[in-house]
């Protein structure tokens, strides 16, 4: 039988929520690691503390709705994470992988952005207006943490440049000399 309700909508909208902000919780950890850029691994820092309070404030809405805090196997998230994963299994030089992580970390917000602004204009058609003030707490977070990640990508984006200039460099005066000396040979 089909579900029929906004609410049934709102509530498994919520699942999907927290079994996202879940996964974060684990991924976290691990994009802050595989920063070198002391700034960046301090945003996923805090932004590993926030997380675990979108998860209590999730809670608190489970409570209030008296449904059970568990989670929705979240797809997208899973998705995102797996992406996120592969990018950091790759071998950049320090700048370039964090440029790398950024958008990986970038894909993740707006798409909590996405599902938090959808819960939040449920949970207002619904009359919820205590979930409304939670939802949009959360919401303006993580809006704040990619704000964050953009200001720092535009100093990290511009150095991992600087380092693949320095490479191309390298190279190229490599294959100067590379050709130079088979030059003389062929003389």
């Amino acid at each position: 039988m089909p579900k029929g309700s906004l609410r049934e909508l709102y509530i498994d909208e919520l699942r999907d929520l927290y079994n996202a902000e879940t996964q974060l919780t684990k991924a976290l950890p691990k994009m802050a690691k595989a920063s070198s850029n002391a700034e960046l691994r301090q945003a996923f820092e805090e932004h590993l503390r926030q997380t675990s309070e979108h998860v209590s404030r999730l809670e608190q809405i489970f409570e209030m709705l008296e449904e059970k805090a568990s989670g929705k196997k979240c797809l997208g998230m899973e998705g995102l994470v797996k992406e996120g994963a592969e990018t950091m299994r790759e071998v950049y030089e320090d700048a370039v992988m964090d440029t790398a992580i950024i958008g990986a970390a970038q894909r993740v917000e707006h798409y909590e952005i996405a599902g938090y602004g959808t819960a939040k204009e449920f949970a207002q058609l619904l009359g919820e207006d205590e979930h409304v003030s939670l939802l949009e707490q959360t919401l303006d977070e993580e809006k704040q943490t990619d704000e964050k990640l953009t200001q720092l990508a535009e100093e990290i984006n511009q150095q991992a440049q600087e380092a693949g200039e320095g490479e191309e460099e390298e190279r190229e005066s490599g294959e100067g000399k590379k050709r130079k000396s088979s030059s003389r040979h062929a003389a």
